[in-house]
């Protein structure tokens, strides 16, 4: 502004202003009037505003009115900037109006931890080369495949463990312990918590093996010849047999590690009863020996029957087995005994033994022969020092085994636990024994199995055991071939096979899925029969249920990675040949439990067919339903349920069809692991879980009292059936797949004509088993028995599939309960069919047959079946009448009642029904005050007391049912809980009204 314009009391004195000025001047001065009213008008939001600065937070910035003289309401004035203009056009800005995100949920997610096991991706320092061992599983005769199982807590891992750190540097076997007095009474005290093979978190929480774990270890025997041992650690408890079903198909031999004070448990009867089924060479480690030292404290003579009656006690179960012969027997002077105690780390054998005496006392005898002398009624006179076989009454006699072998190994315990450092140094020294100063003021559970282990050595007497007594891939590949093999037995696929040949196809049995460490994906462990595999090789997946041309069950794939698996960590390969175990990466998206792996142009070339489906001893019968907490979260929770099913070998994952997804599992434990791992690795989402209950199964106890007949809904073909119960040696041979549908129809007629004297008319019309369609094997038979001179048999072997098709259909879910048929025989005794295909199709033929299976049933007296488990309970003899007790409350029996020789302890041997069986373990232990151990696993199905169609027994609401209102009481709540009706009407199954008639009648 110039003053020169205006006079000292502000004037205008300068030239007229133009026209265009003056309108810019009214212009800022109506703009100067609109600020105004808009800071009168919005006075309050001004101060929030200053208060808003005063905060911290960005001041709000207000808009230039608009231009000229244009009339706004006052709504639709703008006085803020847009958030594009605050913030940038690539800032996405949502306004709520409050917060939906809840409390428990982080602002900033945490980064999460998906290692849901123990891996590394180093590999560790080892006593032999990787390439060493790869190099040596090229030759099969250096190479022996076993399985370590037994019972729960029998030293299993332990006893890996022990392998493990002969052959590898580990941090948790080598760490110093810390030092402590010596005290006897810390002679039982755990060494440490290891584990090499357990690497699940839920594993080392709960401290035992859920998961079959294969390690492969380079070791060397007596000779100082190096072996490759491919070995399975499979898990103890009861309920995860289905680990150890997967692990001794792999191996060609197993070790049965059994604790020397308990002696042959419930599942190592089980076990050994699958070694001898599958054919497979057993060897015995008697493990724990240290316990009869330290815990019981009896004399080596006692110590030396005990060892000797657990030998002969699993050679008299081994020879009650179906199948065994004299070459299964075992002994110590046989060489295929092994004594150990995998707590301290030593391990020997007789052989083993003997050689540390003929080599560092200088034995004139040869190491073997005098292993040979060292078990048995053989007897050292120590005046003569010769070997007799006869005891003489006076004292200078001894047993061999006692004098070498007890009486050295306890005076050395007996020392190390009770003397002091400058007694006790002496005597390690005399023995070659040097330890540092340090080592002597250990733990005394450590420093025991420190002296023991440097007493002992590597387990050179284990390594020869293995080697010499179970069979190399090469020896042992004609039996698995054929007991395993679906193919022709004289194809030249199988003969490829029984050579091990690395130049034959390529064939691979596919048995294990493994997940990653963040569980993303999984991989496929199986063992190589045939042929070589290689990284990147496109590879043909059979599935279980493969038949020749059938597309749907093959599946082409490309192998992403090989790797020798190491339970902790994997070797990297190019490829392995024939006669090994591998891990196989990218190959697992169409396997359900079990595969077989070819190729392309070797299944065309050769005619390869799939090996047999694993057999469980133990059926699934303990189920529950689950549903996501959150329903949109379904597709997540089935992902998961896919990955269990394959991890999982024995459960079973299915929909009901009122539309609950149902989980079946062999016992609590079994259903509590998966449940663990659905929830938290491959679903991580909330689960709502239903109560157990179990899987009944439906039966007849009469034949059919009246003909069945229907007619298809077009009314152009009639069918008649009975329904008769199934001979129970004819159930057990077909739920073990001693019997196979796909037989040649003379084999399979001379099996039944042989076996259970069938006459060779109806041994030859047996058309299927049901209903287990895929596997071939179920526990119920369709058979036609009609006659050629009332039967178009042209016309009815055109209807064949779909009466087939129908009866499977039938007996996978029954008119009762909607569960599974078992021991029923149906046969067809009349078809009157349409001569026009049309009217003949399945579509007519399917549902007739299904409800015409259900009408002849329903007139059989049916019945409903309910699982038993055979229990075995371990405890003190003051607390077997608490076992009685708790047992009578819940149905159950008791069978046997027996102490353990050589111990406090008794074995109690029961039955109790599956559905009593929830929170037994529980109640056992606080009767007994914790001292009370069991175990159960599916034994059979028993019948349920009572009439389940008997609409005149009364059920009481909240009330428990007992004697014959069982039936009744389980079958109405079943349905109830599957959403049935309360009663099953035979009007739904059959038309005809005299026959209708009748069947009322007779129910």
């Amino acid at each position: 502004m110039d003053d020169s314009n205006y006079d000292e009391f502000g004037n205008y004195l300068g030239p007229d202003v133009s026209s265009s000025e003056s309108d810019q001047d009214e212009e800022e001065y109506e703009t100067h009037d609109l600020r105004q009213r808009v800071h009168e008008d919005n006075e309050s939001d001004v101060e929030m505003e200053d208060r808003s600065d005063q905060n911290g937070m960005l001041p709000v910035v207000q808009f230039q009115a608009r231009k000229h003289t244009e009339i706004v309401l006052h709504e639709d004035k703008n006085y803020y900037p847009d958030a594009e203009e605050v913030f940038g056009p690539d800032v996405e800005v949502l306004v709520n109006e409050e917060d939906t995100q809840p409390l428990s949920e982080p602002i900033i997610a945490p980064i999460k931890d998906r290692k849901h096991v123990i891996f590394s991706e180093d590999l560790p320092e080892t006593t032999f080369e990787k390439e060493f061992l790869v190099d040596l599983m090229g030759h099969n005769d250096f190479v022996r495949q076993i399985a370590i199982v037994g019972h729960l807590h029998h030293g299993k891992t332990s006893f890996v463990d022990m392998l493990v750190a002969s052959t590898h540097t580990w941090k948790e076997w080598d760490e110093t312990p810390p030092s402590a007095t010596n005290s006897v009474n810390n002679s039982r005290e755990p060494v440490t918590k290891r584990g090499y093979t357990t690497v699940q978190s839920m594993e080392r929480k709960r401290g035992l093996s859920t998961k079959a774990m294969p390690m492969s270890l380079v070791m060397t025997g007596l000779k100082d010849k190096s072996y490759v041992i491919n070995l399975m650690d499979t898990p103890g408890h009861v309920n995860f047999i289905d680990e150890v079903v997967a692990g001794i198909r792999l191996a060609d031999g197993i070790v049965l590690v059994v604790d020397a004070i308990e002696g042959v448990m419930i599942n190592t009867e089980q076990i050994i009863k699958l070694a001898v089924r599958e054919n497979v060479k057993i060897t015995l480690v008697i493990n724990k020996v240290d316990r009869l030292i330290l815990e019981l404290k009896i004399p080596p003579k006692d110590a030396y029957y005990k060892l000797k009656h657990t030998v002969e006690e699993v050679n008299t179960f081994i020879g009650s087995c179906p199948g065994s012969n004299a070459s299964m027997r075992l002994s110590p002077e046989l060489g295929n005994v092994c004594f150990a105690s995998s707590e301290y780390g030593w391990c020997f054998s007789l052989d083993s033994f003997a050689k540390k005496y003929v080599d560092n006392w200088k034995y004139p005898i040869k190491y073997q022969d005098f292993a040979k002398r060292l078990w048995g009624d053989i007897y050292y006179n120590k005046e003569t020092r010769k070997f007799v076989k006869k005891s003489v009454a006076d004292s200078t006699t001894e047993r061999s085994f006692i004098h070498f072998i007890m009486e050295p190994l306890y005076k050395l315990h007996a020392q190390v636990v009770g003397e002091d450092e400058e007694s006790l140094r002496p005597v390690l020294e005399k023995l070659g024994i040097n330890l540092k100063k340090k080592e002597y003021g250990m733990n005394v559970p450590w420093l025991l199995r420190r002296v023991m282990g440097l007493f002992f050595g590597p387990p050179y007497g284990f390594v020869d055991m293995v080697s010499n007594h179970i069979p190399s891939p090469v020896e042992n590949a004609e039996n698995k071939v054929r007991t395993l093999y679906t193919g022709e037995q004289d194809s030249e696929a199988a003969e490829m096979m029984r050579k091990c040949s690395g130049d034959g196809p390529l064939i691979i049995n596919v048995v294990k899925m493994y997940p990653s460490a963040d569980a993303s994906e999984l991989f496929a462990f199986g063992r190589i029969y045939s042929g070589s595999i290689k990284t990147g090789q496109s590879v043909m997946v059979l599935g279980e249920g493969y038949i020749r041309g059938d597309d749907e069950e093959m599946v082409e794939e490309v192998v992403e990675e090989a790797w020798i698996f190491e339970s902790r960590y994997r070797i990297s390969v190019s490829g392995l040949g024939a006669g090994t175990w591998v891990l196989l990466k990218g190959v697992d998206n169409s396997i359900a439990k079990t595969a077989t792996i070819t190729t392309k142009s070797d299944l065309e070339a050769y005619d390869i067919q799939v090996f047999r489906q694993l057999q469980f001893p133990s059926a699934s019968v303990m189920k529950v339903a689950i549903e996501p907490l959150v329903p949109s979260e379904l597709p997540k929770m089935l992902s998961g349920l896919r990955k269990i099913s394959k991890v999982y070998p024995s459960s079973v994952t299915k929909v009901e069809e009122s539309g609950e997804h149902v989980v079946l599992g062999t016992g609590e434990l079994y259903l509590d692991c998966i449940m663990h791992d659905l929830r938290l690795i491959y679903s991580e989402i909330d689960i709502k879980v239903s109560d157990s209950v179990v899987a009944f199964r439906e039966t007849i106890s009469e034949t059919s009292a009246i003909k069945c007949f229907l007619e298809t809904p077009n009314k152009r073909n009639k069918l008649t059936m009975i329904c008769e119960p199934l001979d129970k040696q004819i159930v057990e041979d077909l739920e073990i797949g001693n019997i196979d549908i796909k037989w040649p129809t003379r084999k399979l007629g001379h099996y039944f004509e042989e076996n259970f004297g069938w006459d060779i008319l109806a041994s030859r019309s047996i058309w299927a088993f049901g209903p287990e369609l895929d596997s071939g094997y179920g526990t119920n038979v369709f058979s036609d028995d009609t006659l050629p001179l009332e039967t178009d048999k042209v016309l009815l072997r055109s209807i064949k599939e779909s009466v087939k098709q129908g009866f499977l259909w039938s007996t996978k879910e029954g008119p009762l309960v909607e569960e599974q048929i078992r021991g029923s025989h149906f046969k067809l005794l009349g078809a009157d069919l349409a001569s026009e295909p049309i009217f003949r199709g399945s579509g007519q033929i399917i549902p007739t047959i299904r409800k015409l299976c259900y009408g002849s049933f329903l007139s059989s007296s049916p019945k409903i079946l309910e699982p038993v488990y055979a229990v075995e309970v371990q405890t003190p003899a003051d607390c077997v009448s608490a076992v009685y007790t708790v047992l009578a409350k819940r149905r159950g029996h008791v069978t046997s009642d027996t102490p353990k020789p050589g111990s406090p302890l008794y074995s109690v041997k029961a039955l109790l029904p599956t559905i009593d069986s929830f929170g037994f373990e529980t109640d056992l232990r606080i009767h007994t005050n914790g001292q009370a151990f069991c175990q159960m696993i599916f034994s059979h199905y028993q019948v349920v007391p009572g009439n389940p169609l008997d609409k005149s027994i009364p059920l009481k609401p909240l009330e428990p049912s007992s004697g014959i209102s069982l039936a009744r009481d389980f079958m109405v709540k079943t349905r109830r809980r599957k959403g049935l009706s309360d009663d099953v009407s035979i009007e739904k199954y059959l038309d005809d009204p005299l026959l209708l008639e009748l069947a009322h009648s007779i129910l």
